[in-house]
């Protein structure tokens, strides 16, 4: 019996694995491939793929801060997706919490952080989950299967959380659009980031993978699907 959501890492990176246009958080790649020739032509590709994702959404408060959640005016269009988002520092303000409620069906904020924002906010459409120390994702991810009725989730981290959630056996599926291009640059965060494998005993973290799809799109963009052997 199942008692967690089924998950699919989805995302858009690079030929050599990159998901961001480089290190600091100016740089993105909604912000920046859209102005890139030979990239811009086919990246509206990705975005049509991403409207087929889960009502599951998980995110960290990085990601939604570098994408501008924070300081958004313009009220965005509703989605009838659950959010959650882990924040710990936090990255998201009030004004972030607020314009992703406004943005969202439902949003859950996955904290160890007591003094976050979102704890200042009323609203019915607003859940925390709080840890006072750290948290334990295989827990919270059966509490939003038990609690929440998240049968899937879509997962679009940064590169450090995804590591997280690989090596606990929370990743099943991987779905990829690969731009046509190469990026480089040691810091720029990849597909999967966190702590780097060091000894024989590590070796276990390494997931291997099994192909589902490979579908050549437009503009020499490719989409990857993959199962997870856990």
């Amino acid at each position: 019996m199942k008692t967690r959501p089924t998950t699919t890492l989805f995302m858009l990176m690079s030929v050599d694995g990159k998901i961001s246009t480089g290190y600091v958080d100016e740089r993105d790649t909604d912000k920046d491939f859209h102005k890139m020739k030979g990239i811009k032509e086919g990246l509206q590709q990705y975005y049509d793929i991403e409207k087929t994702t889960d009502i599951f959404s998980w995110n960290s408060g990085k990601v939604m801060a570098k994408i501008g959640a924070n300081t958004r005016k313009t009220p965005p269009p509703k989605l009838p997706c659950t959010f959650v988002i882990v924040d710990n520092r936090p990255h998201l303000k009030t004004s972030g919490v607020k314009y992703i409620l406004n943005w969202t069906k439902r949003l859950i904020i996955v904290t160890t952080n007591k003094k976050h924002p979102a704890f200042k906010i009323k609203d019915d459409n607003l859940k925390i989950i709080y840890y006072p120390q750290k948290i334990d994702f295989k827990m919270l991810f059966k509490k939003l299967h038990k609690d929440f009725d998240s049968k899937r989730m879509t997962i679009q981290s940064g590169g450090d959380l995804n590591s997280t959630l690989l090596r606990a056996g929370l990743i099943d599926r991987i779905k990829i659009v690969v731009s046509p291009c190469l990026v480089g640059g040691k810091e720029t965060p990849t597909l999967i980031d966190g702590k780097s494998i060091k000894t024989v005993k590590e070796l276990k973290f390494i997931k291997s993978l099994k192909i589902n799809k490979v579908k050549r799109l437009k503009n020499n963009y490719l989409l990857l699907e993959y199962k997870v052997n856990n």
